[in-house]
């Protein structure tokens, strides 16, 4: 017997399921984590702890450019990932309730 809220669920996967292009909702849902992440890498690169990574990143001025491209990559993976784990573990889920009401 599926409760209440399994029942919600379902209804609200069934509508929403072929929504999976929404760009915004993706950048929901990542973003947030992903930013945070990158932002404690700065905020620990720059924070001069290291003697030798300052000597570095002041001698060759075109890391900067690295960090950045780094830093990019490294939200888009997280926005892209959280994207497609939380898509397949709401589709999972919805499957299993669903052979559960069939098997019932």
């Amino acid at each position: 017997m599926l409760t209440e809220d399994e029942k919600k669920f379902m209804e609200y996967w069934e509508q929403n399921r072929k929504n999976r292009k929404q760009y915004l909702r993706k950048l929901s849902i990542g973003l947030p984590l992903g930013v945070l992440l990158v932002i404690a890498i700065f905020v620990n690169f720059f924070s001069g702890w290291d003697k030798r990574a300052d000597l570095i990143m002041y001698a060759q001025p075109s890391l900067i450019y690295v960090l950045v491209g780094a830093a990019l990559m490294i939200v888009a993976f997280i926005v892209i990932f959280s994207a497609r784990f939380r898509w397949d573990s709401n589709e999972q889920r919805y499957q299993e309730l669903a052979a559960k009401k069939n098997k019932e």
